[in-house]
């Protein structure tokens, strides 16, 4: 089954091929009333309720919200009654009380097994063979779950590849979810030219191609609110990045998203405690790989007390530390990737800090720096130019933290002692620094007022690791 498939909306290939797995409300359902009807009346479709009321609260059947708080009450224009809505997880379209959600429980699509999927002709390094072929067992045995702790820049996507592969060859779905848009963005292109033979669809907010029919789906963790048992290799990038952690709807929407004989392989860089703590209890299978891919260490941060900083960010500009340091990088031709704390001061400091280094001739033109952050409806198209080396200085939030790959950027974090960035953040925005094989020592430094108990850690962690991969 790929795209080349025939669409005949009624026929039972595409109608097992759209809704199986899926867990929709009516209005995501694009058919007319009268073959809805038919197949509700065949109990090919079966409705469940959206919102129930317990003793102890109401329960949203779609994202699992039970926080009173987060329910809303507004006239229902259909029933003319006051009904209940969940705001949890609205931003996947409105569930009301009175909707149901209907899954699929028709015929199954019948998966291709593909005979030789993968068409990456890349070799792995030593490091990166071992943690291959550790998935390709999980993935093999049935294995339920297993951690690949990589430091950022070991090559973690390339290392998929094999097990992504055992399991086409073998008729299985696979999706690989990540909390961020912006992974999913970068990683697509990379698989479609990997697996060139099969129908691969990514899903994130505002994707054109979104129907969820693909046998591989790279998808933000939200879009799994819209699937149920439909998957048997769940790949879950950057498991401890910001909302997943901290989202409990999310660990839950993914874990629905499976079949109940499926393999879920987490990646991540810089594990939460709770993965830490499984992994010390021996029962989290992990694999650890801790060099970078180019056999190159990790930029070890380096810290710039900057005690004018509170009046600088006042004036939304960097210290002053900052421009000495600019002026005087050891490799002046690398872009620059700049994080603050908040889009406020992402957006301020962009105006601010390009009047500024025009007069001091960093910049010869207002194009050469450039803001980007969440909320940016430009920022796919700001992140390429970066990458294309259109733009010398990129100021961002978080946004950008993890799962993007420049090749030759320093990395300097104004205000770093912020509370957005916590240890796992720093390790990850030091992780931009040095990943092409061409430079691999990119410089990272930390602005900062005093000292955080995150920052030292951060540093502690990235020594750790290098010493684990063998560098002094």
């Amino acid at each position: 089954m790929n795209e080349l498939t025939p669409f005949d909306p009624h026929s039972e290939l595409t109608l097992a091929l759209r809704y199986s797995g899926k867990l929709l409300l009516r209005k995501e359902i694009p058919l007319d009333h009268a073959t809805f009807q038919q197949l509700l009346n065949q109990q090919q479709f079966i409705p469940h309720a959206s919102i129930i009321r317990k003793f102890s609260g109401p329960k949203c059947n779609r994202c699992n919200n039970q926080k009173r708080s987060l329910f809303g009450i507004i006239p229902c224009q259909i029933c003319r009654k006051q009904h209940l809505y969940c705001r949890k997880c609205i931003e996947m379209g409105r569930v009301l009380e009175c909707e149901s959600l209907y899954s699929w429980q028709g015929s199954k699509p019948d998966w291709l097994s593909h005979a030789n999927p993968c068409s990456w002709i890349g070799e792995l390094t030593k490091r990166q063979k071992l943690a291959s072929e550790r998935i390709v067992e999980a993935v093999t045995n049935l294995e339920k779950e297993l951690l690949i702790w990589a430091v950022c820049g070991a090559g973690k996507t390339e290392m998929l590849y094999a097990g992504i592969t055992s399991a086409l060859k073998k008729g299985k779905r696979v999706c690989l979810a990540t909390p961020r848009a912006d992974v999913v963005r970068e990683l697509l292109p990379r698989f479609r030219q990997a697996f060139s033979s099969v129908h691969i669809q990514g899903l994130y907010g505002g994707s054109k191609d979104n129907d969820g029919t693909a046998q591989l789906i790279l998808a933000t963790t939200h879009q799994l609110l819209r699937f149920q048992a439909a998957f048997d290799l769940m790949i879950i990038d950057e498991v401890d990045a910001f909302p997943f952690h901290a989202d409990p709807s999310l660990p839950y929407a993914t874990s629905r998203a499976k079949n109940e004989t499926s393999t879920t392989i987490y990646l991540t860089a810089t594990p939460r405690k709770m993965h830490r703590k499984r992994i010390a209890r021996n029962n989290l299978a992990h694999i650890f790989v801790p060099v970078r891919f180019h056999g190159h260490p990790l930029p070890v941060p380096t810290m710039k007390m900057s005690l004018n900083l509170r009046k600088s960010i006042q004036r939304f500009l960097p210290p002053n530390h900052f421009f000495t340091w600019l002026k005087n990088r050891r490799t002046p031709s690398r872009q620059l990737l700049l994080f603050v704390p908040t889009i406020n001061l992402a957006e301020r400091m962009g105006e601010k800090l390009i009047e500024k280094l025009l007069i001091s001739e960093d910049i010869t033109s207002e194009l050469d720096l450039v803001t980007v952050h969440a909320s940016d409806v430009n920022r796919e198209e700001k992140v390429m130019q970066f990458r294309n080396k259109e733009i010398l200085i990129l100021i961002t939030t978080t946004i950008l933290e993890r799962g993007v790959t420049f090749p030759s950027v320093d990395v300097a974090v104004i205000d770093a002692g912020h509370e957005v960035f916590d240890e796992a953040a720093l390790v990850q925005i030091s992780g931009r620094a040095g990943r092409s094989i061409d430079d691999p020592d990119g410089e990272v430094v930390f602005f900062h007022d005093g000292k955080t108990d995150a920052m030292v850690k951060a540093i502690r962690s990235i020594k750790s690791m290098n010493r684990r991969g063998g560098f002094k």
